[in-house]
């Protein structure tokens, strides 16, 4: 790690300590999992933990101690060279604190030893409880074990806050090295759902062009995918979580496929919704054309000082009228709208916050009113329609499925949209999948 990636760690602590004022946080990783009898899942380390260290080894804790001389402590693996010639390098304590800058770091062997001498004396514990039931259990036992100390005039935590509640505000704010990173992750995604559009043709399997999709986002260096790729012809597209990813792409359907890259722990979430044949028939162009133009009207919501719901309000007023315009739902605007029959064919909001997890961390609401954009944070734009077959559904619709998803920045002048890479308008679509470069 290079000693400029080292610094936005160490200055992310110290931001964190500045915000604590005083008291001590404890922020562990993710644990490793077992897949079945000896056999892990591929290792992820836990978000905000990352966000605070840039370690990604399992068997890790981060204790932050704020107030007087703050100082960073990083409990981690001991170097192991039997255990290193199966699973590779481990830093160990030593090189762990030189290379990752913290001021102390310690055999997690030491945690239960020297966590308690930590908690003496101190106001307030910051930790995450509720969320792991034998972090909890622990965090218990070495309160219990302070408060023994009592006649020795050693004083145990009253307080126990949440730090996520913190480091979520911190999340939410994306840096220049975080945006560089989607920036990246943005551009893989959109070059593997191009990729996919050429591959896809009647007769092969959603499976093969999810094959597609993950060959691309290792080529080019990515990780993992964010997210289980959804690859949904068809019907299908009607499914909004839709994994299988197991049935043929059919002559004359829409494929919808909503994947991302995960790089360097930072994820992309795109969807795009294209006909399997590389022409687009006419109903599909209307329901296509109605989500696009709802996506566009979302995308003009998004900009410094706007609400958390304009874009989702401005997107589903758009939507209605053109459900009613395409004679799917009966009734003027207002109606439709305060009734909300359109939620037949649309039924999700329009976005959320994207980072290090592909649903980011941040509230939404603040004090009872929705959040306001303010430059740094990203979020996704991605308006929908799926047209189940039923009672009064035309026949030319029915079985129609579309998402159209971005990620968009927001910047001091409006937004940005990172995903732009990806082809959108039919007119690009069409001409990709035909063999050209149309325009975007």
């Amino acid at each position: 790690m290079a000693d400029t990636e080292s610094g936005i760690y160490r200055e992310r602590r110290a931001r964190l300590a500045r915000e604590m004022g005083a008291g001590v946080a404890i922020v562990p990783t993710a644990p490793e999992r077992t897949r079945n009898r000896d056999s892990h899942y591929p290792y992820r380390f836990d978000s905000t933990f990352y966000y605070l260290t840039g370690f990604r080894e399992p068997e890790s804790v981060l204790v932050l101690v704020a107030g007087g001389e703050p100082r960073s402590i990083l409990f981690c693996r001991e170097r192991d060279p039997e255990r290193e010639v199966w699973d590779g390098l481990r830093y160990g304590p030593q090189a762990a604190r030189e290379v990752f800058g913290f001021d102390e770091a310690h055999p997690i062997g030491r945690l239960d030893e020297l966590v308690p001498a930590l908690l003496a004396d101190c106001d307030t514990v910051y930790c995450r409880l509720g969320a792991d039931a034998a972090w909890d259990a622990r965090l218990a036992e070495w309160l219990n074990r302070v408060r023994a100390e009592a006649r020795r005039g050693v004083a145990a935590p009253t307080a126990i806050r949440d730090a996520h509640a913190l480091i979520d505000e911190m999340r939410l704010i994306k840096d220049a090295h975080e945006i560089t990173l989607m920036r990246r992750a943005a551009s893989i995604t959109a070059a593997a759902h191009r990729r996919a559009m050429r591959a896809a043709r009647p007769g092969r399997g959603e499976f093969e062009i999810e094959a597609e999709l993950l060959h691309e986002f290792r080529s080019r260096g990515a990780q993992a995918p964010a997210y289980t790729p959804i690859v949904a012809s068809g019907a299908n597209a009607c499914v909004l979580h839709y994994v299988a990813n197991d049935a043929r792409l059919e002559d004359g359907s829409l494929v919808l496929i909503d994947a991302g890259c995960e790089l360097e722990g930072y994820a992309a979430d795109v969807t795009r919704s294209f006909p399997v044949n590389g022409r687009y028939s006419g109903a599909q162009r209307a329901i296509y054309e109605l989500v696009l133009a709802a996506q566009a009207a979302a995308m003009d919501a998004v900009r410094p000082g706007g609400t958390w719901d304009a874009p989702h309000t401005a997107a589903v007023r758009t939507l209605a009228q053109g459900l009613i315009d395409l004679k799917l739902v009966p009734g003027g605007l207002d109606e439709v709208l305060d009734r909300e029959t359109y939620r037949r064919f649309y039924m999700h909001r329009t976005g959320h916050w994207l980072g290090l997890d592909v649903h980011d961390v941040g509230d939404y609401k603040r004090g009872g009113a929705w959040r306001r954009f303010e430059p740094g944070m990203v979020l996704t734009v991605e308006p929908g329609c799926y047209v189940r077959a039923g009672e009064g559904v035309p026949p030319e619709f029915a079985g129609i499925g579309v998402r159209i998803e971005d990620d968009v920045l927001v910047t001091a002048e409006g937004h940005e949209v990172l995903t732009r890479e990806a082809p959108k308008s039919v007119a690009a679509i069409e001409a990709l999948m035909a063999g050209g470069n149309g325009p975007s």
